[in-house]
Protein backbone atom coordinates (compact mmCIF):
# COMPACT_ATOMS: atom_id res chain seq x y z
CA UNK A 1 0.00 0.00 0.00
CA UNK A 2 1.62 3.24 -1.17
CA UNK A 3 1.23 6.68 0.40
CA UNK A 4 0.38 8.03 -3.06
CA UNK A 5 -2.55 5.62 -3.29
CA UNK A 6 -3.77 6.70 0.13
CA UNK A 7 -3.62 10.33 -0.99
CA UNK A 8 -5.73 9.37 -4.00
CA UNK A 9 -8.19 7.58 -1.74
CA UNK A 10 -8.53 10.54 0.64
CA UNK A 11 -9.19 12.91 -2.24
CA UNK A 12 -11.90 10.64 -3.63
CA UNK A 13 -13.43 10.28 -0.15
CA UNK A 14 -13.48 14.05 0.29
CA UNK A 15 -14.88 14.93 -3.15
CA UNK A 16 -17.30 11.96 -3.37
CA UNK A 17 -16.87 12.19 -7.12
CA UNK A 18 -14.24 10.37 -9.19
CA UNK A 19 -14.12 12.99 -11.95
CA UNK A 20 -13.54 15.94 -9.60
CA UNK A 21 -10.96 13.96 -7.62
CA UNK A 22 -9.07 13.11 -10.81
CA UNK A 23 -9.00 16.77 -11.82
CA UNK A 24 -7.65 17.82 -8.42
CA UNK A 25 -4.99 15.08 -8.49
CA UNK A 26 -4.06 15.83 -12.14
CA UNK A 27 -4.54 12.23 -13.23
CA UNK A 28 -6.99 10.67 -15.67
CA UNK A 29 -10.23 9.23 -14.33
CA UNK A 30 -9.40 5.70 -15.61
CA UNK A 31 -6.05 5.87 -13.80
CA UNK A 32 -7.73 6.92 -10.56
CA UNK A 33 -10.50 4.32 -10.88
CA UNK A 34 -7.91 1.62 -11.51
CA UNK A 35 -5.93 2.68 -8.42
CA UNK A 36 -9.05 2.57 -6.24
CA UNK A 37 -10.03 -0.86 -7.57
CA UNK A 38 -6.51 -2.14 -6.88
CA UNK A 39 -6.72 -0.77 -3.31
CA UNK A 40 -10.02 -2.58 -2.75
CA UNK A 41 -8.50 -5.80 -4.12
CA UNK A 42 -5.43 -5.43 -1.89
CA UNK A 43 -7.56 -4.98 1.23
CA UNK A 44 -10.17 -7.49 0.20
CA UNK A 45 -12.95 -5.05 1.10
CA UNK A 46 -15.33 -2.80 -0.80
CA UNK A 47 -14.47 0.79 0.07
CA UNK A 48 -17.08 2.66 -1.98
CA UNK A 49 -20.69 2.39 -3.02
CA UNK A 50 -21.03 3.91 -6.46
CA UNK A 51 -24.08 5.89 -7.59
CA UNK A 52 -24.90 7.64 -10.86
CA UNK A 53 -23.15 10.91 -10.08
CA UNK A 54 -21.42 10.30 -6.76
CA UNK A 55 -19.76 7.72 -4.54
CA UNK A 56 -20.04 7.08 -0.81
CA UNK A 57 -17.71 5.38 1.62
CA UNK A 58 -18.68 2.02 3.06
CA UNK A 59 -18.05 1.28 6.75
CA UNK A 60 -14.72 -0.23 5.71
CA UNK A 61 -13.99 2.90 3.67
CA UNK A 62 -14.64 5.14 6.65
CA UNK A 63 -12.28 3.03 8.77
CA UNK A 64 -9.57 3.31 6.12
CA UNK A 65 -10.10 7.08 5.87
CA UNK A 66 -9.40 7.57 9.59
CA UNK A 67 -6.26 5.41 9.35
CA UNK A 68 -5.11 6.93 6.05
CA UNK A 69 -5.37 10.47 7.42
CA UNK A 70 -2.95 9.58 10.22
CA UNK A 71 -0.55 7.78 7.86
CA UNK A 72 -0.48 10.59 5.32
CA UNK A 73 -0.02 13.19 8.08
CA UNK A 74 2.89 11.19 9.44
CA UNK A 75 4.45 10.86 5.97
CA UNK A 76 4.14 14.61 5.43
CA UNK A 77 5.71 15.26 8.80
CA UNK A 78 8.67 12.97 8.09
CA UNK A 79 9.29 14.73 4.78
CA UNK A 80 9.23 18.14 6.46
CA UNK A 81 11.56 17.01 9.23
CA UNK A 82 14.18 15.69 6.81
CA UNK A 83 13.94 18.80 4.66
CA UNK A 84 14.52 20.98 7.73
CA UNK A 85 17.44 18.97 9.21
CA UNK A 86 19.96 21.39 7.75
CA UNK A 87 17.80 24.44 8.37
CA UNK A 88 19.26 26.06 11.48
CA UNK A 89 16.71 28.88 11.39
CA UNK A 90 13.49 26.90 11.62
CA UNK A 91 11.41 23.77 11.19
CA UNK A 92 8.05 22.40 12.31
CA UNK A 93 6.78 21.71 15.84
CA UNK A 94 3.41 20.08 16.50
CA UNK A 95 1.39 20.75 19.66
CA UNK A 96 -1.86 19.38 21.09
CA UNK A 97 -3.29 21.81 23.62
CA UNK A 98 -5.83 21.76 26.40
CA UNK A 99 -8.09 24.79 26.79
CA UNK A 100 -6.62 27.21 29.34
CA UNK A 101 -5.68 30.86 29.82
CA UNK A 102 -2.26 29.55 30.87
CA UNK A 103 -1.62 28.51 27.27
CA UNK A 104 -0.55 32.15 26.99
CA UNK A 105 2.66 31.08 28.74
CA UNK A 106 3.39 28.70 25.87
CA UNK A 107 2.55 31.38 23.31
CA UNK A 108 5.08 33.70 24.92
CA UNK A 109 7.71 30.97 24.80
CA UNK A 110 7.03 30.43 21.10
CA UNK A 111 7.25 34.18 20.45
CA UNK A 112 10.64 34.34 22.18
CA UNK A 113 11.84 31.21 20.36
CA UNK A 114 10.92 32.68 16.97
CA UNK A 115 13.26 35.60 17.57
CA UNK A 116 16.13 33.11 17.37
CA UNK A 117 14.54 30.79 14.80
CA UNK A 118 12.48 33.03 12.49
CA UNK A 119 11.51 30.20 10.13
CA UNK A 120 9.81 28.20 12.89
CA UNK A 121 6.42 26.82 11.85
CA UNK A 122 4.15 25.61 14.63
CA UNK A 123 0.95 23.59 14.28
CA UNK A 124 -1.76 23.60 16.96
CA UNK A 125 -4.42 20.97 17.66
CA UNK A 126 -6.85 21.63 20.50
CA UNK A 127 -8.68 19.03 22.56
CA UNK A 128 -9.06 17.29 25.88
CA UNK A 129 -6.63 14.74 27.33
CA UNK A 130 -8.02 11.82 25.35
CA UNK A 131 -7.87 13.65 22.04
CA UNK A 132 -4.37 15.10 22.30
CA UNK A 133 -2.68 12.07 23.90
CA UNK A 134 -4.07 9.84 21.14
CA UNK A 135 -2.30 11.99 18.55
CA UNK A 136 0.84 12.18 20.68
CA UNK A 137 0.93 8.39 21.05
CA UNK A 138 0.58 7.99 17.28
CA UNK A 139 3.58 10.25 16.71
CA UNK A 140 1.54 13.03 15.12
CA UNK A 141 2.55 15.55 17.80
CA UNK A 142 5.82 16.54 19.44
CA UNK A 143 4.21 17.87 22.62
CA UNK A 144 0.83 17.94 24.32
CA UNK A 145 -0.45 20.18 27.12
CA UNK A 146 -2.78 18.52 29.64
CA UNK A 147 -4.91 19.99 32.41
CA UNK A 148 -4.25 16.99 34.66
CA UNK A 149 -1.21 15.20 36.03
CA UNK A 150 0.17 12.94 33.29
CA UNK A 151 1.03 9.26 33.40
CA UNK A 152 4.70 9.26 34.44
CA UNK A 153 5.13 5.72 33.09
CA UNK A 154 4.36 6.83 29.52
CA UNK A 155 5.42 10.47 29.44
CA UNK A 156 8.08 12.92 30.49
CA UNK A 157 6.76 16.32 31.38
CA UNK A 158 7.19 19.88 32.62
CA UNK A 159 4.76 21.61 34.94
CA UNK A 160 3.65 25.10 33.95
CA UNK A 161 4.70 27.77 36.47
CA UNK A 162 1.14 28.91 37.29
CA UNK A 163 -2.12 27.06 37.88
CA UNK A 164 -5.66 27.73 36.62
CA UNK A 165 -8.35 28.76 39.11
CA UNK A 166 -11.78 27.12 38.96
CA UNK A 167 -15.05 28.97 39.19
CA UNK A 168 -18.65 29.14 38.05
CA UNK A 169 -19.86 31.06 34.97
CA UNK A 170 -23.54 31.96 34.86
CA UNK A 171 -25.99 34.73 33.99
CA UNK A 172 -25.34 38.11 35.58
CA UNK A 173 -29.01 38.41 36.63
CA UNK A 174 -28.89 35.17 38.64
CA UNK A 175 -29.24 35.53 42.45
CA UNK A 176 -25.89 33.75 42.87
CA UNK A 177 -24.20 36.78 41.29
CA UNK A 178 -24.54 38.53 44.67
CA UNK A 179 -22.02 36.09 46.15
CA UNK A 180 -18.27 36.71 45.99
CA UNK A 181 -17.44 33.02 45.83
CA UNK A 182 -19.27 29.74 45.29
CA UNK A 183 -19.42 26.78 47.67
CA UNK A 184 -20.61 23.23 47.06
CA UNK A 185 -23.72 24.01 49.07
CA UNK A 186 -24.56 26.88 46.67
CA UNK A 187 -24.69 24.65 43.59
CA UNK A 188 -25.97 21.35 45.02
CA UNK A 189 -28.85 20.20 42.82
CA UNK A 190 -28.36 22.92 40.19
CA UNK A 191 -27.93 21.99 36.48
CA UNK A 192 -24.17 22.09 35.92
CA UNK A 193 -22.03 22.06 32.78
CA UNK A 194 -18.49 20.70 32.88
CA UNK A 195 -16.07 18.62 30.84
CA UNK A 196 -16.38 14.87 31.49
CA UNK A 197 -12.68 14.74 32.36
CA UNK A 198 -13.00 17.41 35.06
CA UNK A 199 -16.28 16.01 36.35
CA UNK A 200 -14.45 12.75 37.08
CA UNK A 201 -11.31 14.25 38.61
CA UNK A 202 -11.27 17.94 39.56
CA UNK A 203 -14.81 18.49 40.86
CA UNK A 204 -14.83 15.46 43.22
CA UNK A 205 -11.60 16.60 44.91
CA UNK A 206 -13.23 19.99 45.49
CA UNK A 207 -16.63 19.02 46.88
CA UNK A 208 -15.74 15.65 48.42
CA UNK A 209 -18.73 13.77 49.84
CA UNK A 210 -21.14 16.37 48.42
CA UNK A 211 -20.35 15.10 44.93
CA UNK A 212 -23.44 12.90 45.13
CA UNK A 213 -25.52 16.09 45.35
CA UNK A 214 -24.03 17.51 42.16
CA UNK A 215 -26.08 17.29 38.98
CA UNK A 216 -24.37 17.21 35.58
CA UNK A 217 -26.77 18.77 33.09
CA UNK A 218 -24.42 18.40 30.12
CA UNK A 219 -20.76 17.94 29.25
CA UNK A 220 -18.69 20.17 26.97
CA UNK A 221 -15.17 19.85 25.64
CA UNK A 222 -15.08 23.57 24.80
CA UNK A 223 -15.95 26.04 27.55
CA UNK A 224 -17.13 28.64 25.06
CA UNK A 225 -19.93 26.37 23.88
CA UNK A 226 -20.88 25.69 27.49
CA UNK A 227 -21.04 29.42 28.17
CA UNK A 228 -23.62 29.86 25.40
CA UNK A 229 -25.88 27.36 27.16
CA UNK A 230 -25.29 29.17 30.45
CA UNK A 231 -26.20 32.43 28.73
CA UNK A 232 -29.56 30.91 27.77
CA UNK A 233 -30.20 30.00 31.40
CA UNK A 234 -29.91 26.26 30.88
CA UNK A 235 -27.36 25.79 33.62
CA UNK A 236 -24.11 26.86 35.31
CA UNK A 237 -20.68 26.29 33.78
CA UNK A 238 -17.78 24.99 35.87
CA UNK A 239 -14.61 26.14 34.16
CA UNK A 240 -11.27 27.91 34.51
CA UNK A 241 -11.01 31.64 35.09
CA UNK A 242 -10.35 33.89 32.06
CA UNK A 243 -11.60 31.41 29.45
CA UNK A 244 -14.96 33.13 29.04
CA UNK A 245 -15.76 36.80 28.51
CA UNK A 246 -17.46 37.90 31.74
CA UNK A 247 -17.05 41.64 31.23
CA UNK A 248 -20.02 43.84 32.30
CA UNK A 249 -21.43 43.85 28.76
CA UNK A 250 -21.24 40.06 28.36
CA UNK A 251 -24.30 39.22 30.48
CA UNK A 252 -22.23 36.60 32.34
CA UNK A 253 -20.27 36.58 35.60
CA UNK A 254 -17.47 34.42 36.99
CA UNK A 255 -17.30 33.54 40.67
CA UNK A 256 -14.38 31.48 42.06
CA UNK A 257 -15.06 28.23 43.89
CA UNK A 258 -14.46 28.00 47.61
CA UNK A 259 -12.45 26.30 48.96
CA UNK A 260 -10.14 27.43 46.18
CA UNK A 261 -9.69 24.83 43.45
CA UNK A 262 -6.69 24.95 41.11
CA UNK A 263 -5.49 22.80 38.24
CA UNK A 264 -1.95 22.87 36.91
CA UNK A 265 -1.02 22.43 33.25
CA UNK A 266 1.67 20.02 32.09
CA UNK A 267 3.65 19.95 28.87
CA UNK A 268 4.24 16.29 28.04
CA UNK A 269 6.08 14.20 25.47
CA UNK A 270 6.58 10.48 24.96
CA UNK A 271 9.35 8.78 26.89
CA UNK A 272 12.43 8.06 24.78
CA UNK A 273 11.05 10.30 22.04
CA UNK A 274 13.45 11.33 19.28
CA UNK A 275 12.85 14.98 18.53
CA UNK A 276 13.60 16.97 15.42
CA UNK A 277 16.43 19.49 15.98
CA UNK A 278 14.03 22.42 16.27
CA UNK A 279 11.77 20.61 18.79
CA UNK A 280 14.83 19.65 20.86
CA UNK A 281 15.97 23.28 20.95
CA UNK A 282 12.51 24.44 21.99
CA UNK A 283 12.41 21.91 24.84
CA UNK A 284 15.77 23.18 26.07
CA UNK A 285 14.38 26.71 26.18
CA UNK A 286 11.30 25.58 28.10
CA UNK A 287 13.38 23.70 30.65
CA UNK A 288 15.49 26.78 31.24
CA UNK A 289 12.51 29.14 31.51
CA UNK A 290 10.42 26.78 33.63
CA UNK A 291 13.33 26.29 36.04
CA UNK A 292 14.15 22.65 35.22
CA UNK A 293 17.64 21.22 34.79
CA UNK A 294 18.61 19.70 31.42
CA UNK A 295 18.17 16.17 32.76
CA UNK A 296 14.97 16.60 34.72
CA UNK A 297 11.56 18.24 34.64
CA UNK A 298 9.77 19.80 37.58
CA UNK A 299 8.14 16.46 38.27
CA UNK A 300 8.95 13.89 35.61
CA UNK A 301 12.35 12.51 34.62
CA UNK A 302 13.52 12.41 31.03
Amino acid sequence: MEIRTLRYFLTVAREENMTRAAEILHVTQPTLSKAMKALEDELGKKLFTRHSFSIRLTDEGRLLRSRAEDLVSMADRIEREFVSLDDISGGDIFFGLAESYRIRTLAREIRAFRRRYPDLRYHITSGDTEQVTEKLDKGLLDFAVLAEEPDAVKYDFLAFPDADVWGLVFRADDPLAAKERITAEDIAGLPLFCSEQSWRSDIPRWCGERMREMRLEGSFRLSYNGSMFAMEGLGYLLTFDRLIDTSPSSGLVFRPLWPRLETRLYLIWKKYQTFSPIAERFLRQLRADFGAEPDETLIGKS
